[in-house]
């Protein structure tokens, strides 16, 4: 598989929120888009009456704690938005990475109900919903995600779970006999599963395993990526997606900043973000 229009994604981390502001809103993602990000990443769960929303852990308060999956769309706060909302306010001209939140009982109809938002703004194969292998081989068997613009399929996995170690190494690793054979097999099993992408956190990945799963026909994502260096280092492997909380070093270093404003003034390379759980007394819409 070759990536979009041969350029390397860069992924705004829920966003690229101000100073003291919420992560997963409309302003967040605006913000990441309009200072030069060529993708967005968030979290999304499925309301009680099955609408996809945009959100880190699922759990709104205070006061109280409630689950996103235990009410239904119109009692959310206003703050929160939905995935068809999101599309509404930023277009769909962006990549959008989607890790899939809800329990494994109801997670191919989140799947289900994603595609179908994305397809219905025309942006479907733009759309990376990331999950276990035993995920994916679920989402692939589903009509729904099959096409016309097939949604692609990322597999986030570790080095401990594929069986093999990379750069990172580090407790729980395993040792690094023969890594490559090791990972040419995960690869074709990802690939067998219908993944089109093997995700791993950014210190598991060294310059040899990118032809490898290249070799498997999957592309290569790297994720935690914070620092330039660790950006930089990534792209100079070959990655062909990565992930930050940074938007300028994110936007430098992958150089997709053509965006109405300067990645360089938008302040948000200071990772201070606002808790989902601060502020919210009147969270829920009586």
């Amino acid at each position: 598989m070759t990536r979009p229009a041969g350029a390397v994604i860069g992924f705004a981390h829920r966003g690229a929120p101000g100073r003291f502001r919420r992560e997963n809103t409309l302003a967040a993602f605006s913000r990441a888009l309009a200072g030069g990000a060529g993708g967005l990443e968030s979290d999304v769960w499925l309301t009680a009456d099955g609408v996809p929303v945009l959100h880190h852990d699922g759990v709104l308060g205070p006061p109280g704690r409630r689950r996103i999956g235990d009410l239904p769309a119109a009692r959310l706060p206003a703050w929160l938005p939905a995935l068809a909302d999101l599309y509404a306010t930023c277009g769909s001209d962006f990549e959008l990475s989607l890790d899939l939140k809800d329990p494994p009982s109801a997670i191919g109809r989140a799947a289900v109900a994603v595609a179908a938002v994305a397809r219905a703004a025309g942006t479907a194969e733009r759309l990376w919903l990331c999950g276990s292998l035993p995920a994916i081989r679920h989402w692939r068997s589903l009509d729904e995600l099959a096409g016309p613009g097939p949604v692609r399929l990322v597999n986030s996995a570790s080095a401990r779970e594929a069986g093999f170690r990379g750069r990172g190494g580090g407790r729980g690793a395993l040792p690094d006999s023969r890594p490559d054979d090791r990972l040419d097999a995960y690869v074709r099993e990802a690939a067998a599963a219908g993944a089109t992408v093997l995700n791993l956190r950014a210190n598991e990945w060294t310059a040899s395993m990118v032809p490898v799963v290249r070799a498997g026909g999957l592309l290569a994502f790297g994720w935690h990526a914070q620092t330039s260096g660790t950006l930089n280092r990534l792209v100079g492997f070959g990655l062909d997606g990565v992930y930050s909380d940074h938007l300028g070093r994110l936007v430098r270093a992958t150089g997709s900043g053509t965006a109405s404003t300067d990645a360089d003034n938008v302040d948000v390379d200071v990772d201070v973000r606002r808790s989902d759980e601060d502020d919210q007394s009147s969270s829920l819409v009586e």
